[in-house]
């Protein structure tokens, strides 16, 4: 082996040129490609005479690990690739050839560093198992030749093209019928009152759920009164899971509802439904404010059961109350969805909201309902906008004092 020094540096670093620092960096990776070679063929001595004999260790990666100050798994890496590399000795003196003869040569050459030699020889073993000797010896040929100027993803693209000629029809599949796919859903409530959701989803129920979800979730357009969209997108993705909801649970063959919005029972006094004050014990695990219970009466997404004071109940939620399939077709011909200003949500999105609330004596038919998305439902249940009918029969909002004095309709 020809001695071969590392270049000298310049006294002086800071002074040298571009052409001799990216010389100096080339010339001191050679250097130190060129030693780990060198190594590599100390390592397969050792091994080859047996490294209990010589040093009373049961491995060479154990010793090599103590001599390096290594890990026994960093120092295995090494001694892996020095035997792959190196000719080795059978039992009887005969000398065994290399695994990876050609890419041995590179490597003396200091042309091919650790990384790309490890990278043969996954390739190597990711050959079919009836590859003949001759078809692995050319495929390593050819790989430690492309090493010399190429970098990982040119040996990757090697690879495919080895696998392409050596095994056209790819491995057998395993499984021939396709695996069950996972699902896992969980619902909890939380002490605050909160409920958390968690779930599992394969890839294509996950892709799906996010198309659903992403269709529902983008920001509402700027209103005719300027007023953006300031939810951030994990607020969006909850309310479109709302209206998901709201879906599902007004189809006509949805189990146990029949098409009308009932999701669960509200009990709430009267006083309470009339004033919008104080709680609702909602399905006898939770509560809510007397005027969210308000709200859901509205179209009946839940159920309200009212109580009188001595704690009777007055009205279990009388169908007469519902809006009738019939109005409701009414209503998304007249209203073409959301009601309100500026608003683009569809009908099927939409809540029929009474404008003179049910619990106030307010009728279910047309002059008294109007379609409105969940947004903006909320909104005038529980902001200053107002919305009445208009002598031609149609909807008209009032908006707050802050955005018009003069709260012209």
């Amino acid at each position: 082996m020809s001695e071969t020094f590392l270049p000298e540096l310049p006294q002086e670093l800071w002074r040298a040129g571009k052409l001799e620092l990216a010389h100096g960096v080339q010339q001191s990776l050679r250097v130190i490609r060129m030693a780990t070679a060198g190594l590599g063929r100390y390592l397969a001595e050792v091994e080859s005479r047996g490294v209990k004999d010589l040093y009373g260790y049961g491995r060479t990666a154990a010793w090599f690990a103590d001599v390096a100050g290594l890990s026994v798994g960093e120092a295995g890496a090494v001694v892996k690739r020095a035997i792959a590399l190196n000719p080795s000795r059978a039992l009887d003196g005969t000398e065994v050839p290399a695994a990876l003869p050609t890419t041995a040569a590179v490597a003396a050459e200091g042309l091919v560093g650790d990384e790309r030699i490890d990278q043969i020889l996954e390739i190597l073993k990711r050959l079919p198992a009836d590859t003949s000797v001759e078809d692995r010896a050319n495929a390593e040929k050819i790989l430690a030749t492309l090493a010399r100027d190429a970098g990982p993803r040119q040996l990757a693209d090697a690879e495919a093209n080895l696998l392409a000629l050596l095994d056209p029809d790819g491995n057998e599949p395993k499984d021939p019928e396709p695996a069950e796919p996972r699902r896992e859903i969980t619902l909890e409530r939380r002490k605050d009152g909160f409920w958390k959701l968690t779930g599992l989803l394969d890839d294509e129920t996950g892709a799906r759920t996010a198309a659903a979800l992403e269709a529902y979730a983008q920001p509402r357009p700027v209103d005719e009164f300027g007023q953006a969209d300031l939810r951030m997108k994990c607020e969006r993705m909850g309310d479109a899971w709302v209206d998901l909801l709201d879906l599902a649970i007004a189809c006509p063959d949805q189990p146990g509802t029949s098409g009308y919005r009932t999701l669960v029972n509200v009990t709430i006094g009267l006083e309470e439904l009339k004033s919008g004050l104080g709680t609702a014990c909602l399905d006898f695990v939770g509560t809510m404010t007397a005027r969210e219970a308000r709200l859901a009466a509205c179209d009946c997404l839940m159920l309200p059961v009212v109580l009188s004071a001595a704690g009777e109940p007055l009205d279990v939620g009388r169908l007469r109350r519902f809006v009738t399939p019939g109005q409701r077709r009414a209503l998304n011909i007249r209203d073409g969805g959301c009601a309100f200003p500026g608003c683009h949500r569809k009908p099927k999105n939409c809540h029929a909201h009474h404008i003179h609330h049910w619990a106030d004596g307010g009728p279910t038919d047309l002059r008294n309902l109007v379609l409105l998305c969940g947004f903006h439902h909320r909104l005038i249940h529980h902001g200053d906008w107002e919305v009445r009918m208009a002598a031609d029969g149609l909807p008209e909002f009032i908006p707050p004092q802050y955005r018009d004095p003069l709260r012209h309709p």
